[in-house]
């Protein structure tokens, strides 16, 4: 019969072991493990214990180090932490969003798919062209500087290399000194005229949130995650229309995915077709969005329809923004600054640079 110190002390080195390959396999987790060491076995170790003598103080001592070591404090494996995808999914902006969508579809009474359509029309007209007539505010001005900035320059080099010429300047010192004060002096102008061109992208950092909120929030409804009701998602299996009656389900037709590639297409060469001489950078820009509409078509083919009628409803209203926005007499009403490169007949340009490009 193994005596009680012995017993112990094996216990000790043997949950030792089964710690240390727990820790090695679960990445230093905590695992739920059974205490080896029953009440009964307890009872039966202590009374051999005190049978020990003198021996049995430190005996006791080793024994309780190897209780504490098996009665560890159990921590549950959880190892299915949500991802960042889910996590936003289930966040606060999100459910606020699908509130809204429910809120106006039961204020209209309207079926999903048109309540779908309605609450994109009208979100954008509200907030995005707002932003869309400021950004083309900004854009007019920074041009309208561009003539003042160039005579500056000039003035600024002239000035540069008298300086150079008394200083002894080097090319290399001329041309930092130059670029330096330039800068300084199209900053002053920016304050001036408050034309900052990074006010321009305040529309995009509006847009791509508002279009990330939308669409998360109607996967939500249409597949009944991160706490959605079921009765939604079975009011939008039924609430379709034509060839995509149910909107949790993909449209097997594909024509709302390539409708939907086609027009973000048409709005990007839009904005190609007005400027003809671009740089690298600008080319490699619009190629760039021209791959992400190519690369829409499949993702929008396997996504529920909802989310298709809000992509294309979407695309589709500010395909008509950007054509209202090449309007004279809007731009006259919005009191957009008049430039250089605006035209009387702006759709009509459009629409002979698009021939002599694509049909030529």
């Amino acid at each position: 019969m193994t005596p009680a110190p012995l017993y112990a002390v094996v216990c000790h080195s043997t949950t030792r072991l089964v710690l240390a390959a727990c820790s090695r396999t679960c990445h230093a987790r905590w695992l739920k493990i059974k205490p080896l060491v029953t009440s009964s076995t307890y009872a039966s170790l202590t009374s051999r214990h005190s049978a020990l003598g003198e021996r049995g103080s430190e005996d006791h001592m080793c024994y309780r180090r190897t209780a504490d070591v098996l009665h560890l404090p159990s921590r549950n494996l959880t190892t299915g932490q949500p991802g960042w995808y889910e996590s936003m999914a289930n966040s606060q902006p999100i459910h606020l969003t699908e509130q809204l969508l429910v809120t106006v579809q039961q204020a209209t009474g309207l079926p999903w798919w048109a309540s779908i359509i309605c609450t994109t029309a009208a979100l954008r007209t509200a907030v995005t062209l707002p932003l869309a007539v400021y950004q083309m505010v900004i854009i007019a001005k920074v041009e309208g500087l561009q003539v003042e900035i160039a005579g500056l320059a000039k003035r600024l080099s002239y000035e540069v290399s008298i300086r150079a010429k008394q200083q002894g300047w080097s090319e290399k010192t001329c041309r930092y000194h130059f670029k330096k004060n330039l800068r300084r002096i199209v900053s002053e102008l920016y304050v001036r005229d408050n034309c900052h061109p990074f006010k321009a992208s305040l529309l995009v950092w509006v847009q791509l949130p508002m279009w990330v909120s939308l669409s998360l929030a109607l996967r939500n409804l249409s597949t009944g995650r991160a706490g959605s009701p079921s009765a939604i998602q079975e009011e939008l299996a039924a609430g379709g229309a034509l060839w995509f009656p149910d909107l949790t389900l993909p449209d097997s037709t594909w024509v709302m995915p390539v409708s939907l590639g086609l027009i973000n297409l048409l709005i990007i060469e839009m904005f190609a077709l007005r400027r003809p001489e671009v740089s690298k950078f600008q080319k490699f820009v619009t190629n760039f969005l021209r791959g992400i509409s190519v690369a829409m078509i499949p993702i929008a083919a396997t996504v529920p329809s909802s989310m298709t009628v809000y992509w294309l409803s979407s695309s589709c209203v500010g395909l008509v923004h950007n054509l209202v926005l090449r309007s004279p007499r809007f731009r006259q009403l919005c009191r957009v600054p008049a430039t250089r490169s605006d035209s009387d007949t702006p759709y009509r340009d459009m629409a002979a640079a698009f021939v002599a490009k694509y049909l030529k």
